[in-house]
């Protein structure tokens, strides 16, 4: 059984390599049985949970396990999350795989999956909402997939922002990055708008989107929240990375339901439904797009079988 540190799960899933993993992943068959995520406690105000994501296919299965516990102090981390990998035909353990670092490279990465699809060829100006761990990957795996000329990065902190900024220009030389000062402005330009906040209260407008314009929102995991407000999902052709997950906790998509303002029926389909070429994606220059992904364990089984395959690995103990 292999160990495989954050360091070699960077090196082992680069963009736009990995993205082409990802979607080798969600066009084949496979297994993903509901996540469950368990309160650690029974109390009303309790924020500590503990996960299981499993997912297998032909080769490999997979389990990324994670404990959030949000109120840690230092030299705690509010999350820890591992992925035990093993091999599908014998049943044997193969690796043990660094957690935080598939899920921040997954993320991302299926993002820029989505793009591939639904966004126009042509896009040149993107808006990056969020200044958190993910912003960086987003804008590399953005940038990998589309020839984009611009991406301009909000944040409420706009010091934050640009921190972004200067972290990540030396890897995507030919994109200007710039703090973005203005949202709407910045929105109704942009061929793409990327949501990574975990706002509870929309931020992106449907009004504010072009034509053509293609619209991820990958921040906000509760049925009650959103990232985008009811127009930008009925202005869509709409997407999700899988129904099961998005149909329980994305208020994207849940709350214009629950207003009578669209149905879960006008999801045009999955993830794997675009990689499979089974529905059409976007199907013209004028039409917006719109994808919400929650995460899935498929991203994180590709990530750690990834990086097992592309790392030598350390033998645990030794």
């Amino acid at each position: 059984m292999q160990f495989i540190s954050p360091e070699q799960v960077h090196s082992a899933l680069a963009y736009p390599k990995f993205i082409d993993a990802l979607s080798d992943s969600f066009a084949s068959t496979y297994t993903m049985p509901a996540r469950q995520v368990l309160a650690l406690d029974e109390a009303e105000d309790n924020r500590d949970a503990f996960a299981l994501l499993p997912a297998w296919d032909k080769n490999s299965i997979g389990l990324k396990c994670f404990a959030y516990m949000p109120d840690n102090e230092a030299p705690y981390d509010p999350l820890y999350a591992q992925v035990l990998l093993f091999d599908r035909k014998h049943g044997f353990p193969k690796a043990l795989v660094d957690g935080i670092s598939v899920t921040l490279l997954r993320t991302a990465g299926v993002s820029g999956l989505a793009s591939r699809y639904l966004s126009r060829e042509n896009s040149e100006r993107m808006v990056l909402l969020g200044t958190g761990k993910l912003a960086p990957y987003l804008i590399r795996a953005h940038a990998s997939v589309r020839k984009l000329k611009t991406i301009e990065v909000w944040g409420r902190n706009t010091d934050k922002a640009q921190a972004v900024v200067d972290e990540v220009q030396a890897d995507v030389p030919d994109v200007e990055l710039v703090v973005c000062k203005n949202l709407e402005a910045s929105c109704r330009e942009a061929d793409i708008v990327v949501a990574a906040t975990g706002s509870h209260d929309p931020l992106i407008h449907g009004e504010w989107l072009k034509p053509g314009a293609y619209v991820d929102c990958l921040g906000n995991h509760h049925a009650d929240g959103r990232e985008c407000d009811t127009e930008t999902v009925t202005r869509s052709r709409v997407f999700v990375d899988t129904k099961a997950n998005c149909f329980k906790e994305a208020g994207e998509i849940l709350l214009p339901v629950e207003e009578g303002k669209f149905s879960l029926d006008e999801v045009a389909g999955e993830l794997s439904d675009l990689c499979r070429g089974t529905v059409t994606g976007r199907e013209n220059d004028e039409q917006v797009t719109f994808f919400k992904s929650v995460g899935c364990a498929l991203g994180d089984l590709c990530g750690a079988a990834t990086a097992f395959e592309e790392s030598k690995g350390v033998e645990l103990g030794g």
